[in-house]
């Protein structure tokens, strides 16, 4: 498995040095190859002109009048030539050569003892002019002419790939440079990487990484308040369960010891409701959304019910009226156990702070943006309006207010509305005369 997966990674400068060095020679190659044909081409083209060229030139020569054998042309190039008279007498011929005894007008080619010729012909009234180059001889040339028109290419090919990797390995530097920081980084440093500098295709990745940074950043900061306000609240909680039980051990009477049993007990369900708000802010401060719980589409209206009727028995013990007010259908997208958290929580603060046969009302609202909105008011005492910022602070009470509570309700409010784009706003109710929570969610986007 571990070689199967080492075998996996692959370098990118490598990959780019492999395919753009191959495609450079596949290039190369190809190019060359072209060249060399058509400069082939071009110097069959070239002989050709230099014979008809010949031709021409010797149609006007002094020796077109008498009988001669003799040799004619350039080195290297074997030209060899034959001239006949009006009457078809042979007037000139190259020693050497045993051209065809008929000429025939134009190019042509022909083999004589085994050796091939390129010839060309030429007629006039007085005389009639052969003119032929050895075929051995000049394809030699020719590719003589066609490897020196590609001696270039094979030249600048090898210069060209040191150039393009010496240019590829220069791009990528920022990324080394960039691994060699990060590796360098201690633990705890989750600053973020510095951007300048850096090419286009990287800096989004880099961005990606920066954001990363600072979402693990958050969630670190979030545990360490956890672990700081764990030990500041628990702490009173724990103090009064160990003198309650002090209590308990020294009561000398059965009603002494019923009382400190209850007393007890009633220390005990605070504790457990403190842990389980303070487990309950720290999962909503964290910034990602928990795999096995995704966001889905709510009936709102359903949410209250279920809310109304967790809370209605504690609603009951102080005859309290806890129902819908008002409401409209309404969907929104959210994680469910985190919006019965909200709700449950801004239930129970109304129950626990209206007084005894108070009222609680609850309603679901729709604007005209197609914002829901959700408001829970209460006929308890309410906050006042200097103190409503602090609300949503962590271990908030508000001054002169019986009901005991860790103050972190709203927090937790807060915290699973911002989760879900959605503002919560504290108001004076004035059907009721106490508090109005207004949690208002964003209009759901249309499905594709």
């Amino acid at each position: 498995m571990m070689n199967a997966t080492r075998g996996a990674h692959h370098s990118l400068r490598g990959r780019l040095l492999r395919f753009v060095l191959a495609s450079i020679l596949l290039a190369g190659l190809g190019l060359g190859i072209t060249t060399y044909r058509g400069a082939l081409r071009d110097a069959d083209a070239l002989f050709d002109l230099h014979l008809q060229q010949m031709a021409h030139t010797l149609r006007g020569s002094t020796m077109l009048g008498t009988t001669a054998d003799g040799d004619y042309g350039e080195e290297g190039y074997d030209v060899f030539v034959q001239i006949w008279g009006p009457d078809g007498t042979q007037v000139f011929r190259s020693a050497r050569a045993a051209l065809p005894p008929q000429a025939v007008l134009g190019f042509s080619d022909a083999t004589v003892d085994g050796t091939r010729y390129r010839v060309y012909s030429l007629q006039t009234p007085l005389q009639t002019v052969q003119i032929a180059q050895d075929m051995d001889a000049r394809q030699s040339r020719a590719r003589s002419l066609a490897l020196r028109a590609t001696l270039p290419l094979a030249l600048m090919a090898p210069l060209l790939m040191l150039a393009v990797g010496w240019i590829i390995t220069r791009s990528l530097a920022p990324v080394k440079r960039m691994q060699r920081e990060v590796a360098g980084r201690a633990d705890d440093d989750l600053s973020p990487l510095p951007e300048q500098g850096l090419p286009d295709e990287v800096r989004p990745l880099v961005r990606e990484l920066n954001l990363l940074f600072r979402r693990v950043s958050g969630a670190f900061e979030a545990q360490k308040n956890f672990v700081a306000d764990a030990a500041h609240e628990l702490r009173s909680p724990l103090t009064a369960l160990k003198l309650q039980a002090e209590s308990l051990r020294r009561a000398g009477d059965e009603a002494s010891r019923e009382q400190a049993t209850v007393r007890l007990q009633q220390g005990i369900d605070r504790s457990i409701r403190l842990v389980g708000q303070l487990l309950a802010l720290a999962r909503q401060e964290t910034t990602t959304t928990p795999a096995d719980d995704p966001r889905q589409s709510i009936d709102v209206e359903t949410l209250v019910a279920e809310a109304i009727a967790a809370v209605l028995p504690q609603a009951q013990q102080r005859d309290i009226d806890v129902g819908l007010a008002a409401s409209v259908p309404a969907q929104v997208k959210g994680q469910p156990a985190a919006l019965h958290i909200l709700l449950g929580n801004l239930l129970d603060n109304a129950v626990k702070y209206t007084p005894v046969n108070g009222r609680v009302d609850v309603s679901i609202a729709s604007e005209a943006d197609g914002t829901t909105v959700l408001r829970v008011e209460d006929s308890g005492p309410g906050i006042p309006e200097a103190d409503r910022d602090r609300a949503f602070d962590r271990f908030y009470r508000a001054a002169g207010v019986e009901a005991s509570g860790s103050g972190l309700g709203l927090a937790i409010v807060q915290a699973i509305a911002q989760r879900h784009g959605a503002t919560v706003e504290l108001a004076k109710s004035d059907r009721l005369g106490g508090l109005k929570v207004s949690v208002s969610f964003p209009a759901a986007a249309p499905a594709a």
